[in-house]
This record gives structure tokens, sequence and C-alpha cells, in this order.
């Protein structure tokens, strides 16, 4: 008896849990999550245990922040500033990977000026009480579900421009509602002359993500008098990171988030809602938290933190300048081994990769994952282990990076082809070098 009709069957089954049931759970799960999250950090004393015991016992729903005019003013007045920020501040214009349409897109490149600006103005309005880092903090889960709700009606609003007014060639459409909406339509959409990714994925989430630690910062020293010192070593790695992310944020432009990754739920509501509840978890744990560390203990996991993001640093900028030099250059002080592999895009064009396979790029594909992983742990750490909580985005990160790993290997199998399988028996492990 043939088993090619069960087998297809099977396809179908699986096809259809991943492209309607699995959106359908996450957009149904992750937005009263992250409200969850912040009532049992603030209400709960982190404890996931205290609250699943009182949910039981009492209507702690009734605790879930609403959205307010509050946070809609506060959300508007920080869009309207990073995108004067973006659109202002001078800076040369940085061309974009080409789209397989054959479009270049452009980015102003002024991140750095952009974060300056944006953390003097934070550090002088909480230093002056101008920001209320008390009153903000407080408020804070109604901004996030502002957040949650205006980001899930932007995401609809992106959905009906990809249908009705489109301004990207790259466009995908399955026919599957759920699915469309899920993972977007469009690509690249703009408004105006301002890239809709590079105005929210990095001005407004991770610009937002630093204006978070600073105000929890502030907040712990306008309620207590004093920074403790595991806030401050887990602050000064991720403000660290962050700092990174400005100074590299065109090589961020060449990432599969950028270059892949339409702009629907996934990504959107992602940056907008899921990025400022669950990213800074650790720091607003800490904020609230008051915990203590010897000097050389916290001076030990800065310093370890901060070594990784060198790493991470490091590992993206080795396979950028082979790339921008056409392999003409040095990785640990010997030529560059490469594979140089043809693609064809949509528009029957044929170009050519550089895939590296010397330096951090020969010990595994994604190699630059364990410092990125190692760096969320390390501003985790000063937390302590008397709850699980501020961990939470260790493992989220943990299960995104090797879900986008397995992701990116399925691309680059199909658009390399027999150089992938070349560059896979070279490098043969995923992301842990000798294990994964």
């Amino acid at each position: 008896m043939s088993t090619a009709p069960a087998t297809e069957h099977l396809r179908d089954v699986g096809r259809f849990f991943e492209r309607t049931i699995g959106p359908l759970l996450l957009m149904l799960v992750c937005p009263p999550l992250t409200l969850i999250l912040w009532v049992i950090v603030t209400r709960y004393d982190g404890s996931i245990a205290a609250y699943v015991g009182a949910f039981r016992e009492h209507r702690v729903y009734r605790l879930l922040p609403l959205p307010s005019w509050w946070g809609v003013g506060v959300i508007g007045g920080w869009i309207g500033m990073q995108w004067a920020l973006l659109r202002f501040l001078p800076g040369p214009i940085h061309r974009g990977p080409v789209t397989p349409r054959g479009v270049q897109p452009e980015y102003r490149q002024n991140g750095l000026l952009a974060w300056s600006v944006t953390h003097a103005l934070l550090v002088v309005g909480f230093g002056t009480g101008w920001l209320p880092a008390r009153a903000f903090f407080e408020r804070y889960g109604e901004l996030l579900a502002t957040l949650t709700v205006g980001a899930f009606l932007f995401c609809c609003f992106l959905y009906a421009k990809a249908l009705i007014a489109p301004n990207s060639p790259d466009r995908v459409r399955t026919h599957n509602p759920v699915y469309d909406f899920f993972m977007g339509v469009e690509l690249h959409p703009t408004v105006g002359s301002t890239s809709i990714k590079q105005l929210l994925n990095c001005r407004v989430s991770m610009m937002g993500w630093s204006a978070v630690d600073v105000a929890a910062c502030a907040y712990q020293i306008e309620t207590q008098g004093t920074l403790s010192t595991p806030l401050l070593a887990s602050s000064l790695i991720l403000v660290f990171y962050l700092f990174k992310f400005f100074a590299w944020e065109t090589g961020y432009f060449a990432s599969l988030d950028i270059m892949h990754d339409r702009f629907g739920f996934y990504v959107c509501w992602g940056v907008l809602a899921w990025v400022p509840a669950v990213y800074p978890i650790a720091q607003i744990y800490l904020a609230v938290h008051t915990t203590e560390l010897s000097v050389p203990v916290a001076g030990a996991i800065a310093l370890a933190g901060i070594g990784a993001i060198s790493m991470n640093y490091a590992a993206d900028a080795q396979r950028q300048r082979v790339r921008q030099s056409g392999g003409s250059c040095r990785v640990w002080w010997a030529p560059p081994k490469v594979i140089r592999a043809q693609y064809r895009c949509e528009d029957g064009s044929t170009r050519e990769n550089l895939l590296l396979t010397s330096g951090y790029w020969g010990l595994s594909r994604h190699f630059h994952y364990v410092p990125e992983l190692m760096t969320a742990v390390a501003w985790t750490i000063p937390a302590g282990t008397s709850h699980a909580l501020p961990y939470i985005y260790v493992v989220f990160l943990g299960i995104l990076l090797f879900h986008r790993a397995e992701r990116d290997d399925a691309r680059c199998a199909g658009k390399y082809g027999p150089a992938w399988v070349e560059y896979k028996r070279r490098v043969p492990y995923r992301i842990l070098p000798g294990l994964y």
C-alpha cells in the first residue's frame, strides 16, 4: 500500500498548524501575557507560583492594567521624537542589501547621534525631575496595555495598506489571511521617505528598551535614594549592548529581521509590544526588588557581559569586513577562507555572496548567537535565583535564536544550493561548536 497519501496528509496537517493554528495561538496568548508579566513583577514579588495560586482564589485579572490616554500621549511623543531625530539629525544615506525584486532600501545612518541625544534628554529629564521617574515607572503597565492594543491596530493598518496601497514591490501573499496578517505582506513598507522598519524596529523599539532601563534606574534612585549594585551591573551591560546596536545599525539592515521577514504581527507587534514587556524584565525586576552584590562580583559580571558583547560585535564585523572587501582582508591574522556562492534573484539576475568559513564563522554557522545568549545571561544573573521570572527573556531568546538558525539554514539551502551543502560540510555545527 502506498504511503504517499498519508504522508501528504501529515504534511497538510503540519502546514495548517504552522500557518493557521500556531499564528492564532501566538496572537491570542502573547498580548495578555505581556500584561500578566508586569502584574507578577509588581504585585506578586516576581513569583509565578504566587500569581498562579492567587489566580485560583481571586479574580486577579482585575489587576491587569488598561490602556489610557496618558499612554497614548507618551507613545505618540516618543514616536514623534524618534521620527524627528531620524529625519533631521545629520547622517549619510546607507543603501541596504538588494531585495529579491531588485530594490535597494535606503536608511538614514545617524543611530549613534540619535542615541546620544535621546539619552542626554533622558538623563537631564529624570535628573531634574522634569520627567517624574516614579510616576512613569508606576504607570508603566498602562503604557504596556496601550502598546498591546495600539500595536495590534497598527498591524491591521499595515495589512490593509499592503492590500490596497502597497509601496513595496517585495510582497508575498499566501491567500491565508491569518498567516498573511501574522507574517505581513510587504517587506519594506515606507511612509514618505522613512523606512517604517528602521523607525519602529530600531528607533522606537530598541531605543525604547534603553529608555526603560534608564527609567528603572531613575525610579530606584528616586524611591530608595541609591542605585543598587545588581541593577547597576545589569544596566551597564544592557546600555553597552544597545550602544553597540546603534554603532552597528547598518549591519542590522542585513539581518533576517530586515532582509527577509515581512512586516506583520510577528515583527511589528513584537517590536512595539513584546519588546518593552519582556526584554527589560530583569532590569524592571531589579528596580523593585533590592538585592546586593559586592562591588568585585558586580564588576566581574559587568566585564563578562561587556566581553560577550564585544565578541558578538567582532563576529558580525568579521563577516561584514570580508564581504565588503570581497575577501581582500585578514581574519584572525590570515587570509579568509570563503565559498563564493552564486544565487538567482526573482528578477532573473545572478548575484554572488561570500560564505566565510574561517574565524568565528569557522566555529559554527551561527556562532554569533553564543555571545548573544551569554550577554542576556550576564545582565540577568544579578537578579539572583529566587525567582525564574527574570530569566524569561533568556529562555525566549534561546528559543528565538535556535528557531531563527533553523529558518536561516533552510532559507540559505534554497538560496545557495550546492554552495550551502559545501558550507555545511566545512562548518558542520549550527550554533554550539562541537555540540549543535
